[in-house]
């Protein structure tokens, strides 16, 4: 059985002593917890300062964002090695607010994924369907389209690494959730997916993860599905004690 994985994304939130604050919470809540793999994705110019914060936690860093080569007159940008040496281990690619709001291409995020596996980080590939698209049943051709895009040119040896999380888009940051059943249907037909494009071997340690409005009071359920291995988490990452109960979630 896969470990899960419970990743808090901070978004463009919280100052530096903010950041700081919240973590040392944290470290408080979560001391001792071993029933998942626990990250957080601070903004950048927190990184650096809250990697020794963490060093001797259950938690690791995870960056927002990645650019795809290693260095240049990329003004504004930042590389995998760079997030590497500030001391992230995983990196969020292709998540929706990017995909609308910088308008990035599935052949933009593949470049992306490309890059973090060169540079030593592991991807989490964000997927998912507008409400539009949900409505109009094509949700399941939706997501494994942006699948095939993101991993395309990549061996099985790198699916070790790879994490893919379906965030409905309908449900990021409206407070609305997919139902489990909604939610492991979807998640069921990734794994399927993954199966006819990779050999079994090498998916052993590929997770699936929700996204999309995750609370205290739907992680539970969530986690209760044979296909949901772990929740990328929004607003809720922000409140220590909620995300230190998401982490906390009921076994199966």
């Amino acid at each position: 059985m896969l470990t899960p994985l419970i990743a808090g994304n901070w978004k463009m939130n919280t100052t530096i002593h903010e950041g700081v604050d919240l973590v040392l919470k944290l470290r408080e809540l979560l001391k001792g917890a071993d029933n998942a793999e626990i990250l957080i994705a601070p903004p950048f110019t927190h990184i650096y300062h809250l990697s020794p914060l963490i060093a001797d936690s259950p938690m690791r860093l995870c960056a927002q964002n990645i650019f795809w080569e290693k260095s240049g007159a990329y003004t504004g940008e930042i590389s995998g090695e760079m997030l590497k040496s500030a001391g992230c281990h995983h990196v969020i690619i292709g998540h929706s607010e990017r995909r609308e709001h910088f308008k990035e291409t599935d052949e933009v995020i593949n470049k992306k994924v490309i890059a973090a596996i060169r540079d030593g980080l592991k991807p989490i590939v964000c997927v998912g369907e507008t409400l539009e698209e949900r409505e109009k049943g094509k949700t399941i051709s939706k997501v494994k389209l942006q699948v095939k895009k993101a991993l395309y040119g990549l061996g099985g040896g790198a699916l070790r690494d790879i994490t893919i999380a379906y965030e409905p888009i309908w449900a990021i940051g409206t407070g609305k959730v997919a139902t489990p059943q909604e939610a492991e249907e979807v998640h069921n037909a990734l794994r399927e997916l993954l199966h006819e494009l990779y050999e079994k071997e090498s998916l052993k340690n590929t997770r699936i993860i929700y996204g999309g409005s995750v609370k205290p009071d739907s992680i539970d359920q969530l986690m209760s599905q044979p296909n949901i291995d772990g929740a990328l988490v929004g607003g809720a990452s922000l409140k220590a004690e909620d995300f230190a109960r998401i982490v906390r979630f009921l076994p199966r």
